[in-house]
């Protein structure tokens, strides 16, 4: 059932807007502060970036074209507030952008997740943001575009996804170099089969680092299958 907002905002759609869409669906969030909510995910198909441990390449490709209208109808239809949009790296389609703020329109609570590749700037203030900065061992790390620091708040969230001790020293130099965790909240997640969760919990103790540990809940529960 589609809800008022969702139904004021189709009144006023632009029905030529489309995107490239890999899945929606409806999981449990495994990421960020957001750790368990029930969420739509927007997938879109397309990334500029192949970092090493990317978990999601069948998203590289494929997918369906849809209409921003069509988008946000089948979203309503979960009757969830929290809307995840993702990719593949979703800011790649312009039309992301419509997209983030109909959802928002439609009364919903989204956060987007991005590679910071791409120019933050644009992005409605109502989204929670959450930027991945590359390490070295994801292979993009001179992909990192340090001027969406600028654009961040503390609603948002950055995340580093570790492969092992170096990026880990790393992930350190530039939470101290840039003042990270003033800016909003810092997240550290181990690569899934590289870096042993419990090892990244010892460094960041040890450390005594302001950030937050976070481990894929999806992964715990489902593995690596699509549409979880």
């Amino acid at each position: 059932m589609n809800s008022p907002a969702a139904n004021r905002y189709l009144k006023q759609a632009d029905k030529t807007a489309t995107l490239r869409v890999s899945e929606i669906f409806y999981s449990l969030q495994g990421e960020t502060s957001r750790i368990g909510l029930p969420t739509v995910f927007i997938r879109l198909t397309g990334c500029p970036l192949r970092c090493g441990y990317c978990d999601t390449a069948y998203a590289f490709t494929g997918g369906e074209n849809m209409s921003i209208t069509a988008i946000v109808q089948q979203t309503a239809d979960y009757r969830t507030r929290y809307v995840t949009v993702t990719g593949g790296e979703p800011l790649a389609q312009k039309a992301c952008l419509t997209l983030l703020t109909a959802l928002c329109d439609a009364a919903h609570s989204v956060s987007l997740e991005t590679s910071g590749a791409m120019d933050l700037s644009a992005v409605d203030p109502r989204v929670s943001k959450i930027m991945d900065i590359k390490t070295p061992g994801s292979g993009e790390v001179e992909k990192n575009r340090w001027s969406n620091l600028d654009y961040l708040t503390w609603q948002d969230e950055i995340k580093f996804v570790l492969c092992g001790e170096a990026d880990y020293q790393w992930a350190c130099q530039m939470i101290q170099e840039h003042q990270l965790d003033s800016r909003c909240p810092v997240l550290f997640s181990p690569v899934h089969g590289q870096l042993i969760p419990s090892t990244l919990a010892d460094w960041i103790l040890r450390d005594h680092l302001p950030v937050r540990m976070q481990i894929q809940l999806h992964k715990l529960l489902w593995e690596d299958g699509p549409g979880r």
